[in-house]
């Protein structure tokens, strides 16, 4: 029995998703499942860590091994890496895709070698320069954690290829577990090493090399059944000669955000350690709903988009959809995080050694977080919409000029005035704001979007959204201080559910009131993928084992 489900579930992971809603199916849970781990690691840490300056270490640690895994990793493979082997793929050109991924592979563990000798001979003077105000124990602690995350990323390299080939043979699932098992490997440095042996912040340290293990080797199994055969190549044919001329303008974007994000790190850290572990806690509970909402939907969309781009009337109805049903999706959201920031914070993160203060002040963090939402989540559709009438330049700028907004907001904020750590949130949803505006002006003047239209349906979802946000309110209010002891955890998840029910339910009658249909168009959806769509079937197929695809 045992043996025929894990036959069963094998089979079902080598499964091809060969169309959108199969694929988005997979790309939608395995997010899911990846920020369920994402959030039980950040409680795991600050159960052990708290809000203290060794936890501040290991965050500010990160900075500089991620910005160059984006830069020059993520920059050639987001760009055209799949495209070109999924080309060669079409074409039964299978020894010249192995060649061509083995050649990628090959420069890309190249060039991480060299950034890795950089790092690891300045690595204390690129930790003082990200974090000034470290003492000279905490810049030590930096460095070595640096080196170590650092020399983890050679299996990120090395596996986000694998994620590539894979995704080119249509396997989205596996590739999305392998991510989500990065978090599990740090969940287990946590539990295990620091818990269990006492490692302290080392423990969670080597956890980053577990998981990025992980997530090479859930997926080498499964390459092999592609055919993929590995061999050192240093061999420039025009597939590799054209990635690097495409990665220039992808890297280009990645490098401002990248800044951006160092510059927060930066910012947090002038004033401490700890109010770094704030700002990172409070942002990634933001980054959550952008991630699933606007992230998925712009990917869903994209392909219509490009599909259209010459017939102006289609492209804008697909867009005006899209960029409805994202407002309709987060702008509750926003609410909820807004009024309920005290009870999430203290539901996610609210460890004994989560202090009281800490608790209010990612929660104003989150708040400031929250309001931009919407807007960040309309950034990643903006995006595509451009990428699909071929334009990459105006994208570029306009998140330049943003970023430098939000630096330059920082600075004043934070640097001159020393305000607290939640105006970094100011700040950034500003620029955030900013963004979506001008992007959405210079937008309408390539397309001339329905301006009436896009007015109208934001304004009825945003009333929908303040009875909402009244809605969490008074519950919370009210029960809090007549009827629930908030101080035990079961007290403050009832108080939270409630209130969320409550809101909730206020938003779908508005949502009908006010006849809102996006709300119509998601339980189509819905619907589709209930009745008709062929990951129901073959997931039936898989349970009642009456067909199994090899």
């Amino acid at each position: 029995m045992v043996k025929d489900i894990f036959k069963k579930g094998l089979q079902a992971l080598t499964l091809k998703q060969s169309n959108i809603f199969t694929a988005a199916f997979f790309i939608v849970a395995t997010t899911i499942f990846g920020q369920i781990l994402g959030i039980l690691k950040y409680r795991l840490l600050v159960a052990i860590f708290g809000a203290s300056s060794d936890l501040g270490v290991f965050l500010a640690s990160f900075r500089v091994p991620d910005f160059l895994f984006q830069i020059f990793i993520t920059g050639a493979l987001s760009t055209s890496f799949i495209p070109l082997f999924s080309e060669f793929v079409s074409q039964n050109k299978r020894a010249e895709a192995n060649k061509f991924s083995s050649a990628i592979l090959t420069y890309g563990v190249g060039i991480f070698f060299l950034m890795s000798v950089v790092v690891i001979i300045f690595s204390h003077p690129i930790a003082r320069m990200i974090a000034p105000k470290f003492s000279d124990a905490e810049i030590t602690l930096m460095a070595n954690l640096m080196i170590i995350i650092q020399l983890s990323q050679v299996f990120f390299v090395v596996g986000t290829v694998f994620s590539g080939i894979l995704q080119s043979f249509q396997h989205f699932l596996v590739p999305g577990i392998a991510s989500a098992l990065y978090n599990l490997g740090i969940i287990i440095g946590i539990v295990v090493l620091s818990g269990v042996f006492g490692m302290g912040i080392y423990g969670a340290t080597l956890g980053v090399v577990i998981g990025a293990f992980f997530f090479f080797a859930a997926q080498l199994p499964f390459l092999r059944g592609t055919g993929f055969h590995f061999n050192i190549n240093f061999h420039r044919d025009d597939a590799v000669r054209k990635i690097a001329k495409l990665m220039i303008p992808r890297s280009l974007t990645l490098l401002v955000s990248q800044i951006a994000i160092t510059a927060n790190v930066f910012f947090a850290l002038f004033i401490s350690a700890r109010n770094l572990v704030i700002f990172d806690l409070a942002q990634t509970l933001m980054l959550a709903p952008v991630i699933l909402f606007g992230q998925s939907i712009a990917q869903a969309s994209f392909p219509s988009l490009s599909l259209k781009a010459k017939e102006p009337q289609e492209f804008v109805s697909i867009f005006v959809s899209s960029l409805n049903q994202i407002m309709y999706l987060t702008l509750p959201v926003s609410a909820l995080l807004i009024v309920l920031r005290i009870p999430i914070v203290r539901l996610f993160f609210g460890a004994s050694r989560f202090d009281w203060d800490a608790t209010v002040s990612t929660g104003l963090t989150l708040a400031f977080l929250g309001i931009s939402i919407a807007a960040q989540s309309a950034i990643y559709l903006f995006a595509r919409a451009f990428f699909a009438l071929k334009d990459s330049q105006t994208p570029f700028f306009i998140t330049l000029f943003s970023v430098i907004i939000n630096i330059a907001l920082s600075y004043y904020l934070i640097m001159y005035l020393m305000l607290p750590v939640y105006y970094l949130g100011v700040s950034f949803t500003i620029g955030s704001l900013i963004s979506f505006i001008l992007l959405l002006i210079t937008l309408n003047a390539k397309i001339m979007l329905p301006k009436l239209e896009i007015v109208i349906a934001t304004m009825k979802i945003l009333i929908a959204t303040f009875v909402m946000g009244v809605a969490l309110y008074i519950p919370i209010k009210l029960l809090d201080q007549l009827v629930f002891d908030t101080t035990r955890t079961v007290n403050l998840l009832m108080l939270t559910g409630i209130a969320s029910v409550t809101g909730i339910l206020a938003y779908i009658f508005f949502t009908w009131l006010l006849d809102i249909k996006e709300a119509y168009y998601i339980i189509a959806v819905a619907k589709r993928f209930k009745h008709r769509d062929k990951i129901i079937k073959q997931i039936g197929e898989l349970l009642d084992g009456s067909k199994l695809n090899p």
